[in-house]
C-alpha cells in the first residue's frame, strides 16, 4: 500500500466527506435580508426613511412655521442651525465610533434628532425653533456616520452595494408621500403636528436595530488594542468648520459690504479646518480615499445648489404652483433608488470607475438642460425627464463613493473616513448654494412668495439670466467631478 493510497478504515470517511456537499446541494451566498442580516438592515433602512421622511415633511411646514412665529427674517437659520450642529457631529460621531463602537453614537442621534423635532414643535419663539433645530443637526450628524460604520463593521464587502441601495430606495416613497402628508397635516391640523408626530415613527428603528448593532458590531474595532483617547485637534477643527460654516452662509444672505467681514472670518475658519478633517491630497484629488472624498462634494454640491432652484424656476418663468413644481422632482427619487441598485451589481464591480464616470457625465448634462424650459417653446415637463437621468447618475456615485470609503479604510479609521466623506458632502451644499445664490441675486433673481397668486404673477419679475447663472457653473462643476470620478482608484 502506497502513500497515496487511503487505509480501510479511512474509506467510510472520506465518501462521507465527498457526499456530504453534494447531497445537501450548493452553498448560496446570503442576502442583505437573509436569516442573519434580516433584523440590522430592516432597522437600520428604518433609520433612514425615518430621516428622509423628515426631511421632505419638515421642508413643506417650515414656511408655515415661520410665518406663525414672526421669524421670517430668520428663516435661513432654521436651515443652517442644522447644518453647523450636524457638521461639528459628524467628526465627533466618528471619532466616538471609532473608539467606541457605533452604537452608543447612533442611539444618541436618534434621541437627540427626535428631541430636536419636539423642541421645534412646541417652541413659542422663532429662536427656540432654530434651537430645535440645531439640536436635529446634532442627532443627524451623529446617526448618518455611526451608519456607515454599522455597514463597515456588520456586512461583508460583497453585501454593503446591497444595503447602501436599499438606503437610496428608503427615500423614494417620502420624496413623493412626505410633501403631500405634510400639507394636509399642516392645513388640517397646523404645523406643529408635523414636527411632534415623526418622534413617534422613532420607537420601531431603536427597537428592531440597536440590539442587533449591540451583537454584530459593538466595542471597539480591535477588542484588544487600547482605546485612545479623542483626539482634541480634531474636534476644536471641527467646531471650527461649523463655525465658519454658518458664518458663510449668513454673509450669503446680506448682500452688503459689511458682509465681507463675516465671510472672511467664515473663511479663515474653514481653510486649516479642511485640511485638518479631510484626508491629504483632497484638494488635489489624489488617487485613491481623497479623490473619493472629494468626488462626492463635487457631485452633492453641484447637484444640489442646481435643484434647488429648480422648483423657483418652474414658479416664476412657467407659472406653476409650488406644489406641482416640488412635485416634478419626484421622480426622481425613483431613478436615484434605480441608480443606487445598478451599481450594486456585482457584475458591474470591475467596471465601477467608468461607470462613476459616465455617471458624472450624465448629472452635467442634465443640470445644463433643466434651463432649457426658460424657453416658452419647450414643455415644461422636460425638466422632470432631465432631472431623472441626473437622480440616476446621482445614485450611481453617491453609493459608490459610500462603497469605495469602505473598501479603502480600516475597519480603525471607518468612522474619521466616514466624516469626512459626509463633512464633503454637506460643506460643498453650502458653500455652492451660497454661490448660486450670490450670483442668482445679482443678476436680480426675482423672490416668490409661496402662494398660487404669486406664482402667477412672479414671472413678470424674474429674470431668466439670473436662472442661467446658476445652473451652467454648476454644470461645469459636476462635469469637473467625472475627471475626479476616472482617480477614484488606487493604482
Amino acid at each position: 500500500m502506497t502513500a497515496l493510497e487511503p487505509r480501510d478504515a479511512d474509506v467510510p470517511r472520506l465518501i462521507e466527506d465527498v457526499d456530504a456537499p453534494a447531497a445537501a446541494g450548493p452553498v448560496l451566498p446570503e442576502g442583505i435580508l437573509g436569516r442573519t442580516y434580516r433584523a440590522l438592515s430592516i432597522g437600520i433602512v428604518s433609520v433612514v426613511f425615518l430621516i428622509a421622511f423628515e426631511a421632505t415633511a419638515v421642508g413643506t411646514a417650515m414656511p408655515v412655521a415661520a410665518r406663525e412665529l414672526d421669524g421670517i427674517a430668520l428663516y435661513a437659520f432654521a436651515f443652517s442651525g442644522y447644518f453647523t450642529t450636524s457638521l461639528f457631529a459628524m467628526v465627533l460621531s466618528g471619532q466616538w465610533a471609532d473608539r467606541r463602537g457605533p452604537l452608543a453614537p447612533l442611539a444618541a442621534g436618534i434621541s437627540a434628532f427626535g428631541a430636536g423635532l419636539l423642541l421645534s414643535g412646541t417652541a413659542g419663539s422663532m429662536w427656540m425653533f432654530i434651537a430645535g433645530r440645531a439640536v436635529q443637526g446634532l442627532g443627524g450628524g451623529l446617526v448618518i456616520v455611526a451608519l456607515y460604520v454599522v455597514i463597515s463593521r456588520a456586512y461583508p464587502e460583497h453585501l454593503r452595494p446591497g444595503i447602501l441601495a436599499a438606503f437610496a430606495a428608503s427615500w423614494v416613497i417620502p420624496s413623493v408621500v412626505g410633501p403631500l402628508a405634510a400639507g394636509s397635516v399642516t392645513e388640517h391640523l397646523g404645523w406643529r403636528w408635523v414636527f411632534i408626530g415623526i418622534p413617534a415613527l422613532i420607537v420601531f428603528p431603536l427597537a428592531l436595530a440597536l440590539p442587533e448593532i449591540r451583537r454584530m458590531a459593538s466595542g471597539p474595532a480591535d477588542p484588544e488594542a487600547p482605546v485612545e483617547a479623542y483626539d482634541r485637534r480634531r474636534i476644536v477643527l471641527a467646531l471650527g468648520i461649523s463655525l465658519g460654516a454658518g458664518l458663510l452662509q449668513y454673509a450669503g444672505q446680506e448682500r452688503n459690504w459689511l458682509s465681507l467681514l463675516p465671510a472672511a472670518a467664515g473663511a479663515a475658519l474653514l481653510v486649516p479646518a479642511v485640511r485638518g478633517l479631510l484626508p491629504p491630497g483632497t484638494a488635489r484629488a489624489g488617487r485613491g480615499l481623497p479623490a473619493v472624498v472629494l468626488l462626492r462634494g463635487v457631485a452633492a454640491g453641484s447637484f444640489i445648489a442646481a435643484e434647488s432652484f429648480v422648483p423657483l424656476m418652474l414658479v416664476t418663468e412657467r407659472g406653476m404652483s409650488p406644489t406641482l413644481a416640488g412635485l416634478s422632482l419626484a421622480a426622481g427619487g425613483g431613478t436615484w433608488a434605480l441608480g443606487s441598485y445598478v451599481q450594486s451589481r456585482p457584475r458591474l464591480e470591475p467596471h465601477r470607475e467608468p461607470l462613476m464616470v459616465g455617471a458624472m457625465v450624465l448629472v452635467a448634462l442634465s443640470i445644463a438642460a433643466a434651463p432649457a424650459v426658460l424657453i416658452s417653446s419647450v414643455p415644461v415637463w422636460t425638466v422632470a425627464v432631465a432631472w431623472a437621468f441626473g437622480c440616476f447618475g446621482m445614485g450611481v456615485v453617491i453609493a459608490s463613493t459610500s462603497v469605495l470609503l469602505m473598501k479603502l479604510s480600516a475597519p480603525e479609521e471607518a468612522g474619521a473616513n466616514s466624516a469626512a466623506l459626509q463633512i464633503s458632502d454637506g460643506l460643498s451644499n453650502v458653500l455652492l448654494l451660497a454661490a448660486g445664490g450670490a450670483a442668482f441675486a445679482a443678476l436680480g433673481g426675482g423672490a416668490v412668495d409661496a402662494t398660487h397668486e404669486a406664482a402667477e404673477t412672479a414671472a413678470s419679475t424674474s429674470h431668466p439670466g439670473a436662472f442661467a447663472v446658476v445652473f451652467f457653473p454648476m454644470a461645469a462643476v459636476a462635469l469637473a467631478g467625472a475627471w475626479v470620478a476616472g482617480r477614484v482608484r488606487e493604482r
